[in-house]
């Protein structure tokens, strides 16, 4: 074979195999982060890399492969023992049930690669030195409507193996129903050609009903060979069959036959791969996840606070008996009050926090948004969402404890603390100062000391600079209790903000994650969309009578 063709054949294998390699490996990282289900995820792993090529083991050109095919007592043996002179394929009334394969070759052909998972015994190669036929490989294929398993195991095995099928019918047996089934099934992932055996028995009418019926299976005009078992048929038809595989087996019409097969996969795998695509959501439909959370955590949050009201107030109380306690020791956020358990993140608010998640998933869940990879992402915050308003919460309650009041009392009271020191040392700097003019006074005048009443009336001056900023600190002291339930509904609020903030920032790391898992789809779709260099078909070639398009 040319270079050129053999690397058209090299490229075109690898390609269509990489594709399934790469569908696979993106199919096990999709169910993994639950973007699909295993169901979807088999259905991507399910697709056959096995071609006629695969049988040899070699980089060059290949001889044609023609199975024989058909139900039980058409014929198919007794075909192939004519076409090699001898009985190689068991037949007769001894057998009429065909039960093994049997492969008919040019004994230069060395096939190295067998059909897995078939019984070895159960295959029979005959050889033969005729090099007019060199270039075709004949199988006679099981019977697949009988009803051993195996046979139409066998046959589903061999099928992908297979270049052209020759339908073998007989007069009684041209409208079975197993045979129809199959052929519907398989039809576009091979040529055709179509023997309505023991012909000797057969009718013009059963010849036109069996064109006809090929003609509704996809067929515009088949290719009919009438046979007969026996030699010496006026009609026979045989030699025109042998005629006409002869001319289909060229390196040109494998290598067409080969591309047009893996352009077939190729389309079958990109419809597959669209379709899991629109599984994964719409782009639009993500984007309506962060209002979607808005409007259920608004109302989900308003109900939050309205439940936490009561254990707020109820740990207030407890944090402004013990703040000294809170503001030097760690704290859980769980403190005993009047002999019962106060917990702010108790099992209400964790059910109430929980059913938003689930009605919100629900709601994505109608977008069309799978919704295992939002459940996975999601649930680590059913743990989180605790341990957040456990610390918000505490660490605002230590922050107003620490600072009470707003921040003109804290001035105001700032200001009377200094006035508490200055006042009265301004008083006794006073009436320092007059006892001592007076004493100085009273020596050069001769006038009397300043007496009792002086020293009543700077006793109570001194008395009132002290009392009154004392008595204005004890009464305009901001209340504890006051300032630690603004700090927990402070905190509260701060941590309802957080779980949004982290829900919205978990919707947007979804978000980016289903953009990157459409993205590698896509570009196996393109990969999938890139035809192989197939070379054209000819329109009066007989190969475009035996496909279907």
């Amino acid at each position: 074979m040319p270079q050129s063709i053999t690397s058209q054949k090299n490229a075109m294998a690898y390609d269509y195999s990489s594709l399934v390699t790469t569908t696979k490996r993106w199919a096990e990282q999709a169910l993994a982060a639950g973007w699909i289900n295993a169901d979807t995820a088999q259905l991507l792993s399910d697709f056959d890399t096995r071609t006629p090529d695969t049988l040899f083991n070699h980089n060059g050109s290949r001889p044609l492969i023609v199975a024989f095919m058909g139900g039980t007592g058409v014929g198919k043996s007794s075909l192939l023992n004519r076409l090699a002179g001898k009985a190689i394929a068991k037949a007769g009334l001894e057998r009429p049930t065909s039960r093994e394969v049997t492969l008919y070759h040019h004994h230069s052909v060395a096939i190295k690669h067998l059909p897995e998972h078939l019984p070895l015994a159960q295959i029979k190669i005959a050889e033969h030195q005729n090099e007019s036929r060199k270039n075709v490989i004949w199988i006679d294929m099981p019977d697949f409507d009988s009803t051993e398993q195996s046979n139409k195991h066998q046959v589903l095995e061999w099928l992908p193996h297979i270049d052209l099928l020759i339908y073998v019918v007989s007069p009684e047996r041209y409208r079975d129903e197993k045979a129809w089934r199959l052929l519907l099934s398989e039809g576009s992932r091979h040529a055709w050609l179509f023997v309505l055996n023991q012909w000797d028995r057969g009718q013009t009418e059963q010849y036109e009903d069996f064109k006809q019926q090929l003609y509704k299976a996809g067929f515009a005009e088949p290719i009919i060979f009438k046979t007969a078992c026996t030699e010496g048929l006026q009609t026979d038809e045989f030699a025109a069959l042998e005629v006409t595989i002869s001319g289909l087996a060229t390196e040109h019409i494998v290598l067409q036959l080969e591309q047009r097969n893996s352009q077939l996969k190729k389309n079958q795998l990109k419809q597959s791969l669209q379709t899991v695509s629109q599984l994964l959501g719409s782009r639009s439909a993500f984007q309506q996840l962060p209002a979607l959370w808005q409007e259920q955590w608004q109302s989900t949050a308003s109900l939050l606070q309205q439940g936490f009201a009561w254990p707020i107030q109820q740990l207030s109380r407890h944090y402004a008996d013990h703040a000294a306690d809170l503001l030097t020791h760690s704290s859980t956020a769980r403190y005993a009050a009047a002999g019962e358990k106060i917990t702010l993140w108790d099992e209400w608010g964790q059910t109430r926090f929980d059913d938003a998640l689930g009605e919100f998933v629900s709601h994505a869940d109608q977008l069309g948004i799978p919704v295992s990879p939002l459940k996975m992402k999601l649930s680590a915050l059913h743990q989180k969402a605790p341990k957040i308003v456990q610390t918000q919460t505490e660490l605002a309650a230590r922050q107003s404890l620490a600072n009470p009041g707003n921040t003109m009392q804290r001035l105001f009271l700032k200001v009377m603390r200094l006035c508490e020191i200055i006042l009265p040392l301004a008083a006794i700097a006073w009436v320092s100062y007059q006892v001592f003019i007076g004493y100085y006074t009273s020596n050069m005048s001769k006038v009397a000391y300043l007496g009792v009443d002086f020293a009543i009336h700077s006793g109570l001056l001194i008395a009132i600079t002290w009392l009154t900023p004392y008595f204005i600190l004890k009464k305009l002291q901001p209340s504890l209790e006051k300032s630690a339930l603004k700090g927990l509904n402070k905190g509260m609020l701060k941590a309802l903000n957080i779980i949004d903030a982290e829900v919205l920032a978990e919707i947007e790391n979804i978000s980016q994650q289903q953009a990157e898992q459409i993205k590698q789809l896509n570009g196996i779709i393109e990969l999938c969309s890139v035809a192989d260099l197939q070379p054209a078909i000819d329109g009066n070639s007989p190969l475009t009578r035996m496909l279907i398009d």
